[in-house]
């Protein structure tokens, strides 16, 4: 069974994991904060306490992931925190990507963090599929998810 880890599962991200599930996926999704992590479980998502501030943690999550849905269009946090979770943690992501069982990354490129912090960060993961050969998408809502996972999936391996 496919098994999809949702960075960032909050409020959307718990309505996505639940459209997975319905949809026959295996669904991780992570909170910064064991409370988080609870109310994840109780969605009937499977719930983690990782941090995209501390990337290891998240990096644990990754060895039976099909797909990794970045949501944190929306971070809370400080201005550096969220620049960062969009920036130099997401293209540290990649790279690690590379040598993983993951098929792809959906990133969030819309939300509440600055527009030039989403543009950069669909510019890391757009360069890092052209040099790693990673499938990505880039969503504007959550709503997309499904269908993008979808298309990365039936793109065919090169």
């Amino acid at each position: 069974m496919a098994r999809a880890l949702i960075v960032g599962c909050g409020c959307r991200g718990r309505e996505l994991g639940a459209r997975l599930l319905a949809d026959g996926w295996s669904v991780r999704g992570t909170s910064r904060t064991a409370a988080g992590a609870e109310l994840i479980a109780a969605a009937g998502i499977e719930g983690a306490e990782a941090d995209p501030d501390r990337l290891g943690t998240v990096l644990d999550l990754i060895g039976d992931v099909t797909v990794v849905v970045w949501l944190l269009g929306s971070a809370t946090g400080t201005e550096e925190e969220v620049a960062a979770a969009n920036g130099d943690r997401l293209e540290s992501l990649m790279i690690r990507l590379v040598d993983t069982p993951v098929r792809g990354l959906v990133y969030e490129a819309a939300g509440s963090a600055p527009e030039e912090v989403l543009a950069r960060g669909r510019a890391i993961v757009e360069e890092a599929s052209e040099r790693w050969q990673i499938p990505v998408a880039a969503i504007e809502d959550v709503a997309e998810a499904p269908a993008a996972i979808e298309a990365l999936l039936a793109r065919p391996a090169s």
